[in-house]
């Protein structure tokens, strides 16, 4: 069987992408797998990382707000359309799966328009554009939420979860070498602080923000990504100094620093939240507000309704952010709330399921 997997642009697209091909392979070795991804974006090095191929196509996103960029989409759009068909014409897939993001929407609809079978993987609250606009023509729709028929056909949806990394679902484990790995006192609670790879300048304003009063915290320790965008400015920052705070530009190991935490400071991304419903962290949610459709928004409120997170404003978190966390970190009740509550939201097999789903697509292809 040939799959074609499309999508990308963020952490929040690629990961689960990877797992689903991951979970494909572990079922059947001789599957064959190719991404479609958008060029210059982060697939294009994440997806070879992970061992699997992908070609690229010259696909952007169309600009929410008035600029120049908007005149070159329509071409684009042409030419990635052109593009996918070469690729599905040379590959010859069996089935699709869109995961959203730039390249999914010209690879998903030239695949869809040939009659092959068509999966999406819709991983927020709030669906993007590329999926609202592929549903009509997809057999299948999984989603991370179960209330989404507002948004796509009921016949059409699986409640799967979100797929994650296979090296989550047993962290408990790696405690003692979670310690050493980020050079930690055991003694200690820690509180992550992640705003994925680029790294979130709110939550790290909020650090840099908030020095004087962490010099006076001597219980609680920090692990802080500070993220690549944002490396030189606050790596060298006072905070950073701080003998219990230890700033990263991007932690590579994200099960071990799991392993590690008592609770969490994030941005609300699908990905985010389904690890962390995952490992069953007590988290502070703090959803950008640069987002399409707000939509991290709704991925907060969709655990906080469930009284599984707490939820900081952006625009709030400079002043307040760090105050909560160190009241969270002193409250094991509410800790032990969060976690329990957002682990009912945890979906461990979703990458299995999907897989299964695609699987059987490919199967009764027409």
């Amino acid at each position: 069987m040939r799959v074609l997997i499309s999508g990308g642009g963020t952490g929040g697209h690629i990961y689960p992408a990877i797992a689903i091909a991951d979970a494909l392979k572990s079922k059947d070795a001789e599957i064959e797998i190719l991404f479609v991804g958008a060029n210059g974006r982060m697939e294009m090095t994440k997806v070879p990382a992970a061992g699997y191929d992908i070609e690229g196509l010259d696909i952007a996103g169309f600009q929410r707000r008035l600029t120049l960029k908007n005149l070159s989409f329509p071409f684009k759009v042409m030419k990635s359309l052109m593009a996918a068909g070469r690729i599905i014409k040379d590959f010859r897939p069996d089935v699709g799966v869109g995961v959203g993001g730039y390249a999914s929407g010209p690879a998903m609809y030239k695949l869809a328009s040939k009659g092959l079978p068509l999966l999406l993987q819709e991983q927020n609250s709030y669906p993007g554009i590329t999926n609202k606009i592929l549903a009509g023509k997809a057999q299948t729709i999984c989603t991370a939420y179960p209330e989404m028929t507002q948004f796509f056909p009921h016949d059409k949806i699986e409640f799967t979860g979100n797929p994650v990394r296979t090296d989550l679902l047993e962290v408990a484990s790696k405690r003692d070498e979670a310690y050493s790995h980020f050079g930690l006192d055991p003694s200690k609670k820690t509180c992550l602080i992640v705003g994925g790879s680029l790294g979130a300048l709110t939550l790290n304003k909020a650090m840099d923000a908030a020095c004087s009063q962490l010099e006076s915290v001597d219980d609680l320790q920090f692990v802080w990504q500070i993220g690549a965008a944002h490396e030189e400015r606050f790596m060298a920052s006072d905070t950073a100094q701080l003998g219990h705070v230890k700033a990263t530009k991007f932690i590579d190991r994200m099960d071990l620093a799991y392993a590690v935490g008592d609770v969490m400071i994030g941005r609300a991304g699908a990905l985010t939240i389904s690890e962390l419903s995952i490992v069953g962290m007590p988290t502070i949610l703090v959803p950008s507000p640069n987002v399409a459709e707000d939509h991290q928004t709704k991925n907060a409120m969709a655990l906080v309704n469930r009284d599984a997170a707490i939820l900081v404003r952006d625009a709030d978190a400079q002043e307040t952010l760090i105050t909560e966390a160190i009241r969270l970190s002193k409250d094991d009740k509410l800790q032990q709330t969060l976690a329990s509550n957002v682990k009912q939201l945890a979906k461990p097999t979703a990458a299995d399921r999907i897989a299964e789903l695609v699987i059987a697509l490919g199967n009764n292809k027409t």
